[in-house]
């Protein structure tokens, strides 16, 4: 489960998976459509970005593979593959403060700017890491 070789896709069980952090070159899907939602994802080594209807959803320096990708209105939940520690940035709700779980475990809490923009760390070795976000 190491990257998305067709850059997006829709899984069974109705969530996206995004990101080739292997590729040498910017590779990009625009106009993909889920959920009645027009999606845009750039990826490759040094950057994974996906965009929903215009707006930012989530960015990773250096690129990365994310899997599962679900928002909901209180939470975002995906997996997510890379080869060195990335810095994500997801777009959530404005001034609002939310837990960090990664690997079910709770490592923090975090406020969002102005903008809503929400930035942590993820170390990996090897192997994907769970990620959840939950306003709280």
């Amino acid at each position: 489960m190491a990257i998305v070789q067709e850059i997006i896709r829709v899984e069974v069980n109705n969530t996206i998976s995004f990101g080739n952090y292997e590729l040498t070159e910017k590779k990009k899907v625009s106009d993909f459509e889920f959920n009645g939602d027009l999606y845009k994802v750039k990826t490759y080594n040094e950057i994974t970005k996906l965009e929903k209807n215009g707006m930012l959803t989530y960015e990773s320096v250096p690129g990365t593979a994310v899997f599962n990708f679900k928002p909901s209105t209180n939470s975002v939940a995906f997996e997510v593959a890379g080869k060195d520690t990335a810095q994500i940035s997801l777009e959530l709700e404005a001034e609002k403060e939310y837990k960090i779980i990664l690997n079910d475990v709770n490592v923090g809490k975090a406020k969002t700017n102005l903008g809503g923009k929400l930035t942590f760390s993820v170390e990996f070795a090897n192997e994907t890491q769970t990620v959840k976000i939950v306003k709280l």
